[in-house]
């Protein structure tokens, strides 16, 4: 990946230790559980765009083959995860390790000193954040609950999975997902970020990381049902929050992966993570195109990287 890639979700490193998933409760009928059918099929994956990361590995573009899969058309909410909580005593990674990431301009004018991140200044290291308290021990999700969980790791979402019968979607089926029956386009949408003059999704307007203009509506993340769904009937698949996707990353992937049903690399380092966040603007991470990717560390937790569960058909 390129260098500029903490400015996305910076990788916390904090340990390779494995949480063991609680009991999974599988079964229930996915429709029942408001997710969505895909009919899979062939699609053209990646772009060989010039606004891209080549380093990330966006390309070639290749022919890939799905089979049909169910997928949840929003982000898991903070709710929705505080169910499986509540019903499993799960302790997250940032819990267990006692802080996470924050974006420093969410943070009261008053908090105390936080270490930053080196290469993304405005990424803060801040004790006391978890899922319950994104921004620090004096928050909390009073008017949230409809919001994308966050401050949770790749090892947290498969836990959520492993309870509720559910799986990560690969990266493949993610960008199949994503692209809503559209070929090529640059967004969920089309090719314009905003058309008509309409906000279609939860990014940054203005000077990053000085001034949000916030012509979105939102300052940090949107409830999962804002903004129009795409052409498969999914929310937020373009900024909002990072979703944690089930492969490992390699940047080369792509020149060589199976052209059917393909699963990422064997082994790695990093998770695939997908579809930006409130935080991306053009100017500097224009990674909220549907092709665009990034990664971090399965351990790593921050306040714009959530996820959304997938199921075989």
């Amino acid at each position: 990946m390129d260098d500029d890639s903490a400015c996305c979700s910076p990788s916390a490193g904090r340990g390779d230790g494995t949480l063991t998933p609680p009991g999974a409760h599988g079964g229930a009928d996915p429709a029942a559980l408001g997710m969505l059918l895909l009919p899979g099929g062939e699609f053209l994956m990646g772009t060989d765009d010039a606004r891209g990361y080549p380093a990330d590995g966006e390309g070639p573009v290749h022919r890939v083959s799905l089979r049909p899969f169910w997928i949840d058309p929003f982000a898991v909410t903070n709710a929705r995860f505080g169910e499986f909580v509540e019903a499993t005593g799960h302790v997250t990674e940032a819990e267990r390790f006692g802080w996470s990431f924050v974006f420093a301009g969410l943070l009261p004018d008053d908090f105390p000193e936080t270490r930053g991140v080196a290469a993304a200044p405005w990424w803060r290291q801040v004790e006391g954040v978890d899922w319950r308290h994104p921004e620090g021990p004096q928050s909390d999700l009073t008017g949230r609950a409809g919001h994308p969980v966050v401050h949770v790791s790749w090892r947290d979402a498969l836990a959520y999975c492993a309870w509720a019968g559910l799986r990560l979607p690969t990266e493949a089926e993610w960008e199949y997902a994503a692209r809503g029956g559209l070929e090529q386009k640059v967004y969920p949408w089309g090719d314009e970020l905003t058309p008509g003059g309409v906000h279609r999704c939860n990014v940054w307007q203005g000077e990053f990381p000085r001034r949000n203009a916030c012509e979105d509506g939102y300052y940090g993340t949107a409830p999962v049902d804002a903004f129009e769904a795409n052409g498969f009937g999914l929310y937020n698949m373009a900024g909002n929050a990072w979703e944690w996707c089930g492969d490992w990353f390699s940047p080369t992937y792509y020149r060589g992966s199976p052209p059917d049903g393909p699963a990422g690399p064997s082994e790695g380092t990093h998770r695939v993570i997908r579809g930006g966040s409130y935080l991306c603007h053009e100017s500097y991470c224009f990674r909220y195109r549907v092709a665009a990717r990034s990664a971090s560390t399965p351990d790593s937790s921050t306040g714009n990287t959530g996820f959304r569960a997938a199921r075989d058909a």
